[in-house]
């Protein structure tokens, strides 16, 4: 088999350059347990991939519009710094191995991240690999958040790339929803919700790790 043809590879962030969401959700579940919140975990995997407005929505609605969102986003993301900022943040394995053979390979590299400009770019830094993307692209520097396809749209716009000649890397329901929506070859790589059967209809492949990524567009598998 030869290598696939394409010119671009479009990643997410949380739950695939990092191993954030699950820190992030154990963050969330300790908060909402002392404060006896219930069922913060099933309605947390409803937020992945989206941005903070777009879970202030869906946890408003599971818990009554006089949900304290932005007190307890702002408890969790303390919670979360205190813990792993200055690059204590896990990195998902395969990483770097990933984005050096792209490089090698001359691809353009994207980011398309819900999380905030702020965020991604303090995090990215402090891993070291901010070098290896070519753009990035934020949830505050788009109108919709995923599963609306904007944010890939923007990245393959920014990088000059028509989508069907990028691959987008996922992990979540919402972010292949929307590289799916807006014509991006999408591969899942599952982190905290495996693939179901919409997933699977939705993606090119389903791959283990992020070295199966590098195996699958070399061809290998």
């Amino acid at each position: 088999m030869s290598h696939k043809q394409y010119e671009a590879v479009v990643f997410d962030m949380d739950g695939v350059i990092f191993d954030s969401e699950r820190v992030i959700m154990n963050c969330w579940i300790e908060i909402a347990e002392k404060d006896g919140i219930n069922n913060i975990e099933e309605h947390y995997h409803k937020c992945t991939g989206a941005t903070v407005e777009k879970g202030r929505e869906i946890l408003k609605e599971a818990y009554g519009e006089n949900f304290p969102y932005d007190e307890y986003i702002e408890r969790v993301y303390s919670l979360y710094r205190e813990r792993y900022s200055g690059g204590r943040l896990p990195m998902k394995p395969g990483v770097k191995e990933l984005l050096s053979f792209l490089k090698k390979e001359n691809k353009k590299i994207a980011l398309a991240s819900s999380t905030n400009s702020k965020m991604v770019l303090s995090q990215l830094r402090d891993a070291n690999i901010i070098r290896f993307f070519d753009e990035i692209v934020c949830g505050d520097m788009v109108e919709r958040s995923k599963p609306s396809p904007d944010i890939f749209l923007a990245a393959c716009e920014k990088i000059g790339v028509k989508p069907h000649n990028a691959y987008a890397v996922e992990d979540s329901y919402n972010g292949i929803k929307a590289a799916y929506a807006g014509g991006l070859r999408a591969i899942m790589v599952p982190d905290l919700m495996p693939a179901n059967d919409e997933m699977r209809e939705k993606t090119e492949a389903v791959l283990d790790s992020l070295f199966d990524v590098i195996s699958y567009l070399k061809g290998e598998i």
